[in-house]
């Protein structure tokens, strides 16, 4: 386990400036708290959240199990919905029980957020700090059970740079089974253990995931199939949403038609262009090098962006780090991140019916300058780790480069 003795100063640091980002984001969510998340309040004042939304709007007031609504039931995975339900059984049917719920919801995550930042810690010392430091990520603390899903990631990358294979597999499968993002990482998962040369543990590893996410899924599956399938079904249909470039294209009068066709295409794109970067490694990276890249390019052509998915990015980000000279890059990009956390906010207020707000196309402007600071960052990223490229490889394979242009070289 973590042996956080080992830096134990660091530690109580760390543990205290989560604490201090965490009330700091109760008071920015108490007006909504204390004035029963009326619109167009919870979006003026930037406020709302899924907690006390879905309390009622997915019978969890009434104690319903999640997913035993059909095409009313939850909308996310597995343990997420169990959670969601499990909560709502210690919170009495009263009229204060939405205000409970999200009590008892944020606590659990600000504990939650903690332990991520002292994982974090024990990651990249160095720059665990600009976790709980991050603007965007006090901002969006407590919009949904995000981090229940991010603490388990965390911890699988943590254990699969340790070696620790099978306690990593059991992670990440966890982790998918709450938040569906990290089934991305099976990607780099799969070239690095392909690079090693560890074919028996990649398949190993595949497997142990399956099973365990199966095991967790499978009962959910057999008694309420519907109530299941709905996570699935709805980001199937989904049309261009919120935060998207997609969306944003649309506002500024480039609708994008076959919207699923061109989703897919891009998510093979990014994904191509991440394998080709790390061909393009002479070293083997570890987890944690990689993380951040795929799942920040993937998001970047998603259907939706909403605004917590940012605490998905920052860890990954943090532990992304090799210097301070990518600092820079990292704050250009989360000053984006904040201006976009009170763009969408400013302009469901303005749709809600506010007399102030963000027009439509100051939003999409928004949405793409929060996209560009972020591939900017990612570059910055690829561009410090070719260029420290050391000249001769530590391991066997070749670069994509030399296989393709090198390859035929002493054909006849």
């Amino acid at each position: 386990m973590f042996r956080l003795q080992r830096w134990k100063p660091l530690t109580k640091a760390l543990v205290l400036l989560a604490l201090l980002t965490a009330i700091t984001s109760f008071i920015k969510f108490d007006h909504c708290r204390n004035n029963g998340w009326v619109s167009p309040d919870i979006d003026v004042h930037a406020c709302y959240t899924d907690i006390s939304s879905l309390y009622h709007g997915r019978g969890l007031n009434v104690h319903q199990w999640a997913y035993s609504g059909g095409d009313n039931a939850i909308e996310y995975p597995v343990i997420t919905g169990t959670i969601m339900w499990a909560t709502s059984l210690l919170v009495p049917m009263d009229s204060n029980g939405t205000r409970k719920y999200f009590d008892l919801n944020i606590f659990l995550i600000a504990l939650l957020f903690i332990a991520t930042v002292v994982i974090v810690g024990y990651m990249k010392p160095e720059f665990a700090h600009l976790l709980p430091l991050s603007p965007a990520v006090m901002a969006s603390l407590y919009i949904n059970w995000d981090l229940w899903g991010i603490i388990t990631m965390m911890a699988a990358i943590y254990y699969f740079d340790k070696k620790r294979l099978n306690l990593s597999a059991i992670l990440i499968a966890i982790s998918i089974a709450t938040k569906f993002f990290p089934v991305l990482l099976l990607l780099p998962i799969a070239f690095i253990l392909w690079r090693r040369n560890q074919l028996r543990s990649l398949v190993k590893y595949i497997g142990t995931t399956l099973f365990v996410w199966l095991a967790i899924n499978l009962p959910v599956i057999l008694t309420t199939p519907v109530g299941w399938w709905r996570f699935y079904k709805l980001n199937l249909e989904r049309q261009s949403d919120w935060g998207s470039l997609w969306y944003g294209l649309s506002i500024l009068n480039f609708p994008v038609r076959s919207l699923n066709y061109v989703t897919i295409l891009s998510l093979l794109a990014i994904l191509t262009a991440c394998m080709i970067y790390f061909l393009e490694l002479t070293e083997t990276p570890t987890l944690a090098d990689v993380s951040f890249i795929v799942l920040a390019g993937v998001l970047c052509v998603g259907k939706v962006y909403s605004p917590q998915y940012i605490l998905w990015l920052v860890p990954l980000a943090v532990i992304a780090l090799k210097n301070k000279k990518q600092l820079l890059a990292f704050w250009i990009w989360q000053a984006a991140e904040a201006i976009y956390h009170i763009a969408v906010w400013q302009h469901l207020a303005l749709l809600g019916g506010a007399k102030f707000g963000l027009p439509a196309g100051g939003y999409a402007l928004a949405i793409i300058a929060r996209i560009l600071a972020c591939t900017y960052f990612i570059a910055v990223l690829v561009r410090t780790s070719l260029k420290n490229r050391p000249p001769q490889a530590k391991q066997a394979h070749k670069r994509l480069a030399d296989f393709l242009f090198e390859g035929g070289g002493s054909y006849p």
